[in-house]
């Protein structure tokens, strides 16, 4: 018998005004996966993301996460128990690192000694040296703030990590870089992960499966090899646009 999903969206839709932000979206998140949702700018992508931690909330239908509805859990401890990592990282630019990275474990009562050791403990596994724990974001590099930001997420040991576009905004050899470290660190750890990008090519290399939205709908959802490989229109014609390094960075992913 298969395992629950850690997340599902059951007939969902979201509405703004007279805007269909998302229509009737069903779609699961399996343990220790990654989840791509990719798709152009308006898709619905960050709004379906934005759903699983209560950031916004379905219009109709409904939300579940490890097995309860997320309309019935106490929006604090669910969001405590999700990593959510995002393009302009969001540090507290008045904290140095390690209070950054500490805060959610703070909040939840850990001891200070603990703290410290965890602190310790993420700085060496996102690739950062100890000395960086005593520096301002303001002193940092934007690759060096974006292993902050997914340090920071990590900090309370959550199941569930959340990732909208969290490499978009660096250059292209940090953000292979930090897309190589994601990889190994996801072998490490099998975190379930929602990640959102439009950039095909990334999709490839970091996705277990790739959700494909359009106009606010799912329009399917593939394995790297089976969207490389894909006759429909729309999966085709994203390949089509991204051109001839997609199947090394396909060959390359995690899962």
């Amino acid at each position: 018998m298969a395992a629950s999903p850690v997340i599902e969206f059951r007939n969902v839709s979201y509405r703004v005004g007279d805007t269909q932000v998302l229509s009737s979206l069903n779609l699961q998140v399996h343990s220790g996966e990654v989840l791509v949702l990719l798709g152009r700018s308006g898709s619905g992508k960050t709004t379906t993301l934005k759903l699983v931690n209560r950031l916004v909330s379905p219009t109709t239908g409904e939300v579940w996460v490890k097995g309860q509805p997320t309309s019935q859990m106490d929006i604090t401890t669910l969001r405590r128990s999700i990593g959510y990592v995002i393009q302009e990282v969001g540090l507290f630019p008045h904290f140095k690192v390690a209070r950054n990275i500490g805060l959610v474990p703070k909040i939840a009562g850990w001891p200070e000694p603990r703290i410290r050791a965890r602190v310790d403990e993420l700085l060496q596994l996102t690739g950062l040296a100890p000395e960086i724990a005593l520096r301002y974001p303001h002193q940092l590099s934007g690759g060096q703030r974006q292993r902050v930001g997914v340090a920071r997420a990590l900090a309370a040991d959550p199941e569930i990590l959340l990732m909208d576009e969290p490499f978009g905004a660096l250059d292209p050899l940090t953000r292979d870089e930090l897309q190589r470290e994601f990889m190994s660190l996801q072998k490490r750890l099998r975190k379930t992960v929602v990640f959102v990008t439009h950039d095909l090519r990334e999709a490839m290399r970091l996705a277990s499966r790739i959700a494909l939205m359009e106009a606010g709908k799912l329009v399917t959802v593939l394995s790297p090899e089976e969207f490389l490989k894909s006759t429909d229109p729309w999966p085709a014609a994203y390949v089509k646009a991204f051109g001839d390094r997609l199947e090394s960075a396909a060959t390359e992913g995690t899962s």
